[in-house]
């Protein structure tokens, strides 16, 4: 199951609308996020629904994610936005992170590209273009169970105890890759 359309509020037309629709990052910043109006969505295409999926790469979820994520004590580590989704009757919901943690290991990783003043992006010399064959540095991440690495919030990361209670509990649609 994909969500590739965001809807705040009843209607989405004109500008402001539409940079709404798509202001994705606020739920890769680390925070808990005032949700003013309803967010709808669109699943395409049609099907039977994973419980672990993403739109434009903010992960939606089931509310048996909410339950295990609740069962493990999680709440301090996350936020869930309730969301409606089209054709669904089933309660739906934006995992929205809120930790970002400095934890890339640029040594171990496969390739690691900054930004740089020849970029044409001055506001982000410095910081990551790209990022290949992730890892993390174990020691910066503490006890955290679930975040976002800084400077590469396109990532979503989880401890080993959340990867194994996700596939005990049989949620679908969850991929881990070792960081």
């Amino acid at each position: 199951m994909s969500f590739p359309l965001f809807k705040d509020g009843e209607e989405a037309g004109g500008r402001d609308d539409e940079r709404e629709l798509f202001d994705i990052w606020r739920f890769k910043e680390g925070r808990i996020l005032e949700i003013e109006k309803p967010i709808h969505l669109t699943m395409k295409p049609a099907g039977v629904a994973l419980e672990f999926s993403h739109a434009m790469g903010v992960p939606i979820v089931h509310r048996r994610v909410v339950s295990l994520f609740e069962r493990l004590g999680l709440q301090k580590e996350v936020q869930f936005i309730p969301v409606e989704v089209e054709d669904q009757t089933e309660p739906w919901f934006i995992l929205n992170a809120l930790r970002v943690i400095r934890c890339i290991d640029d040594a171990r990783c496969e390739e690691v590209l900054y930004w740089g003043p020849e970029d044409g992006e001055p506001d982000r010399v410095g910081e990551y273009q790209n990022v290949r064959g992730l890892r993390v540095d174990p020691k910066k991440v503490e006890s955290a169970n679930i975040f976002r690495p800084w400077g590469w919030q396109v990532v979503l990361i989880v401890s080993e105890h959340v990867k194994q209670a996700m596939e005990s509990e049989g949620i679908t649609g969850a991929k881990f890759i070792e960081v």
